[in-house]
């Protein structure tokens, strides 16, 4: 790391003041308070650090001031359940893509990590892994690879299942004259989407669809715009803990990619 550069899991003062007020608030006790409480700002430098190094919660440094990692961890599991977290991946995601004035592409692809063992929720046999367990990510981009909407399913869930969830878990663009857009323009996708029953259920979102068929040549560009698309994804799991599906619940993992997604626009953003 070069010498003055901050650290990637240092909240600074600029993204704390967009993620603190979306973060659920937790009223001390007036008679028998207890232990006072770690604060948000430090566990979620905590949850970061677990993020960008995939250490194991129980090993996180103490001399780092984060708290103990047990601590960190219900802290990340209490903002999911309140969907904190979404709601500051969405802000963030509505912000830049109104920075950006992009919008207009969108591609949906996936992932398959590794779950640690058997048994764990949204797992299930990787149908091209020899049958091993793991899950799918799954991603919606714009025409410049801002991550608009992540999800989690089970290794063998079909990729064309996930695809009006996350057009319908879009964010709002706002920032411009009118009623904030919700939707794109176009939707690119490949050969694994191609069903004629969901070129009209998007068509019925008054998208127009793009997508290969299988059988015939690249005569869209899908292959032109297919890169940006993988290249969201590579920056996805280059966050260590998404690399393998390591938590129990996926609700933590999925909260995980949320904040993963939520980061990789906040660069975006202040670019």
């Amino acid at each position: 790391m070069r010498k003055g550069e901050q650290l990637p899991w240092v909240v600074s003062d600029e993204l704390w003041e967009r993620i603190e007020p979306l973060l659920p608030r937790v009223e001390r006790r007036y008679r028998h308070p207890g232990r006072k409480r770690l604060d948000d700002r430090k566990a979620l430098c905590g949850i970061l650090f677990v993020l960008y190094t995939a250490i194991p919660w129980e090993f996180l440094p103490q001399e780092l001031g984060f708290g103990l990692g047990m601590t960190c961890w219900r802290r990340l599991r209490d903002w999911q359940q309140a969907r904190g977290l979404g709601s500051a991946a969405s802000t963030v995601a509505g912000r830049v893509a109104c920075r950006r004035s992009v919008g207009l592409v969108q591609g949906g692809d996936r992932q398959l990590p590794r779950a640690g063992a058997q048994g764990r929720p949204k797992t299930s046999p990787s149908p091209v892994d020899r049958a091993k367990t793991g899950s799918k990510h799954h991603v919606i981009t714009d025409g410049n690879g801002i991550p608009l909407a992540v999800s989690l399913t089970g290794g063998n869930r079909n990729d064309v299942l996930q695809l009006m969830p996350l057009i319908e878990a879009i964010p709002p663009v706002r920032g411009k004259v009118g009623r904030p857009r919700r939707r794109p323009t176009v939707l690119y996708a490949d050969r694994a989407y191609d069903h004629d029953c969901h070129r009209r259920s998007v068509r019925k979102k008054r998208i127009e669809p793009v997508i290969a068929r299988r059988g015939t040549s690249h005569g869209s560009g899908l292959g032109v715009h297919r890169w940006v698309v993988e290249q969201t994804i590579a920056l996805l799991h280059w966050f260590r803990r998404l690399r393998i599906r390591w938590e129990i619940r996926d609700d933590i993992h999925e909260a995980f990619l949320t904040l993963a997604a939520a980061l990789i626009c906040w660069r975006r953003l202040v670019r």
